[in-house]
């Protein structure tokens, strides 16, 4: 699978009555046997305050790779990707639950997370051969 972009956002109120708000997306782009895929996680905003219950970063932005600044947001889809290969065939997901949300944070190599960074600011992308190779 090769990545060609990661970033995020955050919603806003499209209409008055609206709750979007109160969520983030995540996006990730890449390559996968000549196709381009788009995975995209909707999550609760309130996840990025509690960041440090289950990421070893504390605040925004986690780090800087170039003249980029990585935050939490650029880094949950692909996170999600790493942790269940099986997104690849999904388009988005959405969580609300924490303990959920949070299980897939577990165990994953943070630093080995920047290096994905460093390859989309570098090279343009990164080819990801295997994702335990991501996990601690």
């Amino acid at each position: 699978m090769f990545i060609k972009s990661c970033s995020g956002y955050e919603l806003e109120k499209e209409k008055p009555n609206t709750s979007e708000d109160f969520f983030n997306r995540s996006v990730v782009t890449f390559q996968e046997d000549g196709i381009e895929k788009t995975f995209q996680v909707l999550y609760l905003r309130y996840f990025d305050e509690v960041m440090g219950e289950f990421t070893p970063y504390k605040q925004d932005p986690l780090f800087q790779i170039g003249d980029r600044a990585v935050y939490f947001k650029d880094i949950v889809a692909i996170v999600c990707l790493i942790k269940n290969p099986g997104f690849r065939h999904r388009k988005r997901v959405y969580f609300n639950a924490k303990q959920e949300f949070a299980s897939f944070f577990n165990d994953v190599d943070f630093e080995k997370v920047k290096t994905i960074f460093e390859g989309l600011e570098q090279n343009n992308g990164y080819e990801l051969r295997s994702p335990l190779e991501f996990i601690q």
